[in-house]
């Protein structure tokens, strides 16, 4: 027997993050890991910096203070919410949990890859929904959806195309499926959707017994660097990922920061109004680049979607873009290498993304 990983394992991709820095670049505006412009709540950072005397000390095991908070923000059990070092963890949990090689796991081929990187290190099959109009399609899944099918991941919005799934869909998606399957609801930018007919997974978890819905901190909340997640889920799914989570897995600091987070409702509030603002008017500067030979699609998370003509044109314009300090993410890992995704910034990072764009594709 040789020293060898478990099949699917070394198929996997590693995750690349977006990058940091620009070289030879004055001024740099990182546009490239939807993070909010705002930074944490100076209320979140109190609650943080007060952590400090209980930092030798191992905290309470379940995240009972942040499960409370969570629970009396949005009327919630908190016996059925898991929390986690990032929404990834519990995504992690969730997978090595309840997926077994035989299995398969459906989600759109334009979608966080996480999703394929959990199926893979679990040996099962992943089964990617092509998105000719880069929104979920829900009768594509549901055709795809068979007796090995354990779990059906779908982002809303989705990461990257800023796309969303309305309410009557996803539980059009939920009835098709068997109950043997789960729908996974993957709401890390639920925060910034103001459709009316969007619903970030609350009510399918609490009228079924195979719905999960997870939610992160690292957006909105603008927490990215403490790593903090949970997931809403039937009281049976709780008990799975209570029994095999690591013991400790969301540390103090991170507990109190995130309470103190929540509590400040008008400062989300603020970058959300911001988001909006914001969002708008960079998909309407680039929509008035006219016919250069790239064009934007709407969305409704904290990010635009920007297509060029082909892949080379795509590198060319994140190469000028990187020359003048402005740092996007490319999308050839989304399978959308003719793209390149802009994270909503300050005012100042905005109008510095467009005047270079602008710059590009001038004559």
């Amino acid at each position: 027997m040789t020293l060898a990983p478990k099949p699917g394992v070394m198929d996997v991709h590693p995750y690349v993050p977006g990058r940091s820095e620009a070289a030879g670049a004055a001024r740099t505006y990182k546009l490239s890991s939807n993070e909010s412009p705002f930074g944490p709540s100076p209320k979140a950072v109190a609650a943080y910096e007060s952590a400090e005397p209980a930092l030798g000390l191992y905290p309470e095991g379940s995240a009972c203070i942040l499960r409370d908070a969570i629970a009396e923000h949005f009327g919630l059990n908190p016996d059925r919410i898991v929390c986690g070092n990032g929404s990834d963890e519990v995504l992690h949990l969730l997978a090595n949990s309840y997926v077994r090689p035989e299995d398969e796991v459906v989600f759109s081929a334009h979608a966080f890859s996480l999703y394929k990187i959990a199926t893979l290190a679990n040996s099962a099959t992943p089964v990617e929904i092509p998105e000719p109009q880069l929104k979920l399609d829900v009768d594509a899944v549901l055709a795809r959806v068979g007796s090995r099918t354990r779990i059906v991941f779908v982002a809303n919005p989705n990461n990257p195309t800023g796309s969303y799934v309305s309410a009557s869909e996803m539980r059009r998606l939920h009835t098709g499926l068997p109950d043997s399957s789960l729908l996974i609801i993957d709401a890390a930018y639920s925060e910034y959707v103001s459709q009316k007919d969007y619903e970030p997974g609350i009510g399918l978890v609490d009228a079924s017994d195979n719905v999960i819905m997870t939610r992160t901190f690292s957006k909105a909340y603008g927490l990215a660097g403490i790593r903090i997640g949970w997931a809403y889920c039937p009281q049976g799914v709780a008990d799975v990922l209570n029994r095999v989570r690591a013991p400790f897995n969301v540390n103090i600091a991170a507990q109190k920061t995130a309470v103190a987070a929540l509590q400040d409702r008008a400062f989300v509030e603020q970058a959300i109004r911001h988001n909006e603002t914001w969002r708008a008017w960079l998909i309407g500067e680039i929509r008035k680049l006219g016919n250069a030979g790239v064009r934007v699609d709407n969305s409704v998370a904290n990010f635009v979607l920007i297509h060029f003509a082909d892949a080379k044109r795509a590198n060319e314009a994140d190469r000028f873009l990187m020359s003048r300090g402005i740092i996007t993410r490319g999308c050839a890992s989304y399978g959308l290498p003719q793209c390149l995704r802009l994270t909503v910034g300050s005012e100042e990072a905005n109008r510095a993304a467009v005047a270079a764009l602008s710059e590009f594709v001038a004559p």
